[in-house]
């Protein structure tokens, strides 16, 4: 089986790594922070955002950090704001008609750099074949769910408000998981599934199902928690794993230490 690893480390430097951030960038924070680890074989040379940095608006609209993160860490930043773009268009963001042409401004943005790895770090705009066929296998993002678990030939838990479905399954215990970027959103292959978080209520899911006010409480405890021994331990791991050329992609999908992978590697 021919396969191709997402990154090769022999052709002599760093893999270049772009973050795309939509919000607080708290994941991008710990990317960073595993790129200036000794053993690191990767650095991050580009924050990108389709937000713009609004820490001074009072309106309540929504914060981005990108360009704060980007000032402090001293990396190149970029910035297309996807409201200006339908705005000028008289449109609204959920029309996915234009979104190729989006996308388009920022591939043209993108010629400048020499991306090896595009991260989604709570990147929210979803992307079209205009990004995915340029940077075809080489962008990776996180889920808060466990992608292997299927409801009959589909995956159970897509979408945004998977911490939420699972905790209503009854499910006992919550994951996150990295993987390929591809058209279909949350479809690509896994590449690396984090050690379980117990889920932890006091109330009947019946209760919880019927008292919005409590069950947004506990979904968001449940994010946090998720986000912090899940996103933040998977994602930087699966960047540095990439970097040092261990993942690499086939026709049957990936491939770790040059082993079959279906479901990717599980830890604990």
């Amino acid at each position: 089986m021919v396969t191709t690893p997402i990154f090769d480390p022999s052709i002599g430097h760093k893999m270049r790594v772009a973050l795309f951030i939509s919000g607080s960038g708290t994941n991008g924070l710990r990317i960073i922070d595993k790129s200036q680890e000794d053993k690191s074989n990767f650095e991050v040379t580009l924050i990108f955002s389709d937000i713009k940095d609004t820490r001074s608006r009072r309106n309540g609209s929504k914060m981005s950090r990108a360009k704060e993160i980007s000032e402090k860490y001293g990396i190149a930043y970029e910035c297309v704001d996807i409201r200006d773009f339908y705005k000028e268009r008289g449109l609204k963001r959920t029309d996915l008609s234009i979104r190729h042409d989006y996308d388009r401004l920022v591939l043209e943005m993108l010629r400048g750099y020499d991306i090896d790895l595009i991260v989604n770090a709570g990147y929210m705009s979803i992307m079209t074949p205009v990004l995915l066929d340029e940077y075809e296998g080489r962008m990776v993002n996180v889920h808060p769910a466990d992608l292997s678990i299927m409801d009959g030939d589909r995956r159970k838990y897509v979408g945004i408000h998977v911490v939420e479905d699972a905790i209503l399954s009854g499910d006992q215990k919550i994951f996150s998981t990295t993987h390929i970027v591809r058209e279909e959103v949350d479809g690509g292959e896994m590449l690396v599934i984090s050690a379980p978080v117990p889920v932890q209520i006091e109330v009947q899911l019946e209760k919880l199902a019927d008292d919005k006010k409590l069950r947004k409480a506990v979904v968001s405890e449940h994010q946090t928690r998720l986000k912090e021994a899940g996103d933040w331990v998977v994602l930087p791991m699966t960047v540095q794993m990439i970097s040092e050329g261990r993942f690499a992609l086939g026709e049957e999908g990936v491939y770790l230490d040059g082993k079959f992978v279906p479901f990717g590697y599980r830890l604990g």
